[in-house]
């Protein structure tokens, strides 16, 4: 097997040729679209964290028996309609807007956040199941601007060991700073493994995401995307400011052609393999 490495910035700098080439044949899968669809994993995983973080805000606050969440003075600003101090009953319409603000936020794992993200869910402390509206106003994660809204199905499992497993469903369209615009639509299932015990603790927690997609780029190319080995995001890779995606593997389909995404055996780094026809690229992820 042959092997390159790809910094992402070469990747960029060759995007011109890359793009060239597709536009007489898009049947084939670039190592420059496998990064785009990295970064895109990641938004969707970082969106994924702060809409169920700020959904069991309110959720355990309340079934606590507390009147209200703590609003935060500094950025990410949330706001929150039944306002904060109002006691929350079942059956309560819930919007909350988590403001990054113009400049942006650094979260832990290094990512930069800016914007808005703004969910709303009806307040049922006694279901088992919760959907969960999210939409993007002025969004952007890192310098990629993100649109669309579509909705989180948070379900809890049964049994001794209950924890939550999340499905989000995606319809976004992301904006890359070179003007490419890139359209995703799919399911992503996201189940706690490790850390759910102590809800106090986030670097504890660990991740397996599952699911599949489509993503449709500038040149009307048209990838499937089907996660093969389940992903496992590690919250604790925050502590060294890297990527939480560590490990698992995407299979990419477009026409006859069949490429991999291999994240790695676990440790935190910011290193992904891309193998096409035998080829395998190594790619650089994060921001």
């Amino acid at each position: 097997m042959k092997s390159n490495i790809l910094f992402l910035g070469i990747l960029l700098s060759l995007l011109t040729i890359s793009c060239t080439k597709d536009s007489a044949d898009n049947s084939s899968i670039t190592a420059d679209e496998a990064t785009v669809n990295a970064k895109i994993d990641l938004a969707n995983d970082d969106v994924s964290d702060v809409v169920e973080t700020q959904f069991n805000a309110t959720m355990e606050n309340n079934t606590a028996g507390k009147s209200s969440e703590a609003a935060t003075i500094v950025y990410p600003i949330i706001t929150r309609v039944p306002e904060f101090g109002t006691p929350i009953t079942a059956g309560t319409l819930v919007t909350k807007t988590i403001d990054y603000g113009t400049a942006g936020v650094t979260l832990l794992n290094g990512n930069v956040l800016r914007g808005i993200i703004r969910i709303s869910f009806t307040y049922e402390p006694s279901a088992v199941s919760h959907t969960i509206n999210y939409t993007f106003d002025n969004f952007y994660h890192n310098a990629i601007k993100f649109d669309g809204n579509k909705t989180f199905t948070r379900t809890m499992t049964a049994g001794t060991n209950s924890h939550p497993i999340v499905v989000m469903n995606m319809d976004m369209t992301a904006t890359f700073p070179d003007g490419r615009v890139v359209q995703r639509t799919g399911t992503r299932t996201r189940e706690i493994t490790a850390g759910y015990a102590t809800p106090n603790v986030l670097m504890d927690n660990v991740y397996q995401v599952t699911g599949n997609w489509s993503t449709t780029f500038p040149n009307s190319a048209i990838q499937t995307s089907t996660i093969t080995a389940p992903l496992i995001v590690k919250m604790s890779c925050m502590a060294v400011n890297k990527p939480l995606l560590v490990q698992g593997v995407i299979t990419i389909v477009r026409n006859t052609h069949t490429a991999t995404l291999d994240y790695g055996d676990g440790n935190c780094d910011t290193i992904a393999t891309f193998t096409i026809n035998g080829v395998s690229y190594t790619i650089i992820i994060g921001n």
